[in-house]
């Protein structure tokens, strides 16, 4: 097996598995406009990659065999590097739980955007003392082919699908906090569990997609199902197989032409999105036609 079939299919059963749980709850983000919060969680993973990159750029070439050891566990796509991007991201969750203004005068999405603004911030502050670092922030933004392997699919596969089964099992919870909150007496609990989730996706996806490809998976196929129906699994179908449509081709374009795979998936899963808003317009068009046609007969 070449190489190029090896990464595109590894490729491939990546995004199959990874859609659907972020076609689900990116259809509770844009119920409860909560446009921004993936940013949020995704640019703290990768604070967390980085703060690693940090690490091991500071003590891996030290003269103790030790602290080299232990340093080599923080490099980018490492164990380490999890470890400190979960970390990052559970803080995040916990402040997206709990920071949550009633007032009208202050909108969530206006915390959620001071939250993100901060976890960008931090990450520039750090790179900006790290060797090569406009390589690591390019590598955060847009993602690489280069760390992925069976071993990683697996684990990932093995994780998503766990996480399907808890929203499964609490799914009238979950749908509760996005139709109807107030009903929940424990919201900040279940909100943050939701957050946890996002982040426990974004700390495995970051480093192979990147921030900006992250993003795409959870809202692109979700606000494109969202065009045609409010009901949760069919919506959940139709965005996991547009999405993956548009992913597939995305790829085979990024190998034929050289580009980019990440910023390709997203132009990709942009396009797929803009003709869905224009087959809705027409259909809607089409509809108003029709039921105007009928009032005139009758």
């Amino acid at each position: 097996m070449s190489e190029a079939v090896r990464l595109f299919s590894l490729q491939i059963v990546l995004i199959a598995v990874v859609l659907v749980l972020h076609t689900y709850l990116g259809l509770h983000i844009i119920r409860r406009t909560l446009i921004f919060s993936d940013l949020v969680l995704d640019q703290l993973a990768a604070f967390g990659a980085l703060l690693g990159v940090g690490i091991y750029a500071r003590y891996a070439f030290s003269d103790s065999a030790v602290v080299a050891k232990i340093a080599a566990y923080f490099k980018y796509a490492s164990v380490g590097s999890y470890v400190l991007a979960m970390a990052a991201v559970l803080i995040g969750s916990l402040l997206l739980a709990v920071i949550n203004p009633k007032s009208r005068a202050i909108p969530r999405e206006a915390v959620i955007g001071i939250l993100y603004a901060m976890a960008l911030v931090i990450s520039l502050l750090l790179t900006d003392k790290l060797p090569d670092a406009e390589a690591y922030v390019t590598t955060t933004l847009a993602g690489s082919l280069l760390w992925v392997n069976w071993p990683l699919v697996g684990v990932t596969a093995f994780v998503y699908i766990a996480l399907l089964l808890f929203h499964y099992a609490f799914r009238h919870k979950f749908i509760m906090l996005a139709e109807n909150p107030q009903s929940l007496g424990n919201e900040r609990l279940w909100d943050f569990l939701f957050f946890t989730t996002q982040g426990i996706i974004t700390v495995l996806i970051v480093p192979i997609a990147g921030v900006l490809l992250a993003y795409a998976f959870l809202m692109i196929p979700a606000a494109t199902a969202a065009l045609f129906t409010k009901k949760w699994a069919k919506a959940v179908l139709i965005g996991w197989s547009v999405g993956f449509v548009a992913c597939v081709l995305g790829l085979g374009s990024s190998y034929a032409y050289n580009l980019p795979y990440g910023p390709t998936l997203v132009l990709f899963l942009g396009l797929f999105f803009v003709g869905a808003m224009v087959l809705r317009c027409i259909l809607s068009r089409c509809s108003a036609n029709e039921k105007g046609y009928k009032s005139c007969r009758s």
